[in-house]
């Protein structure tokens, strides 16, 4: 008879410690909802105008603080995907350097870059819990109102699409609530026209670096 009982007994144990990772999800809940305020730091390189004795890396677009909305699902412990969420930023455009001197302040546009990304957690129940991902960024451009004096009116590329990349950390400080710290890099580019003719690509490709607080349920 404890022949017969000890395999089933391993048996037993096998599967309960297969089903410890499942009931900690379970506990711990599937959703991560995240609010961050969030550094935007633009890369800013462009591409010369020689028309205008724009030179490489002249045309910039200001850094800024902006709001952050993340909501994260987990699909097992390790493994979740991140939407990544804000509303239209208003950036300003300068030329550093050109034919009419510089700096020169050419106008405002609205950007709205929201990203998805599959996200791998290292040690999903302990108290620190590092993550790091990777996705795609989808860049929509609007209320662009640019122009160069004496020139004339240019206009951006409407659409970006571009890889997104980072990694952060989740520190416990009550339950189910966490204090992220978080930094992300994208690749956001788009051409310069004017009267349909393109002048330069400027690469805003910009850091993001955030700090903010997480609920899981």
């Amino acid at each position: 008879m404890q022949k017969k009982l000890a395999p089933a007994c391993i048996a037993a144990l096998l599967g309960a410690i297969a089903a410890l990772p499942a009931a900690a999800q379970e506990a711990q809940g599937n959703w991560l909802v995240r609010a961050r305020a969030v550094y935007l730091k633009p890369a800013n390189h462009s591409s010369p105008v020689a028309d205008l004795s724009i030179p490489s890396d002249a045309i910039t677009i200001n850094s800024k603080t902006i709001p952050e909305l993340d909501i994260t699902y987990f699909f097992t412990p390790n493994l979740a995907a991140e939407l990544v969420l804000t509303v239209p930023q208003k950036q300003t455009v300068t030329v550093q350097q050109s034919a009419l001197g510089g700096p020169v302040d050419i106008g405002t546009f609205k950007h709205l870059p929201p990203s998805l990304m599959l996200q791998y957690h290292f040690m999903p129940t302990a108290k620190i819990r590092p993550y790091i991902g990777a996705g795609l960024n989808y860049t929509r451009l609007s209320s662009v109102n640019l122009q160069v004096p004496t020139v004339g009116r240019l206009q951006l590329q409407n659409e970006s699409f571009g890889f997104a990349m980072g990694a952060g950390v989740d520190i416990e400080v009550a339950k189910n609530t966490y204090l992220n710290l978080d930094v992300k890099k994208l690749r956001i580019r788009s051409a310069v026209n004017m009267n349909g003719v393109q002048l330069s690509t400027v690469k805003v490709d910009p850091w993001l670096f955030g700090v903010g607080i997480g609920y899981r349920f």
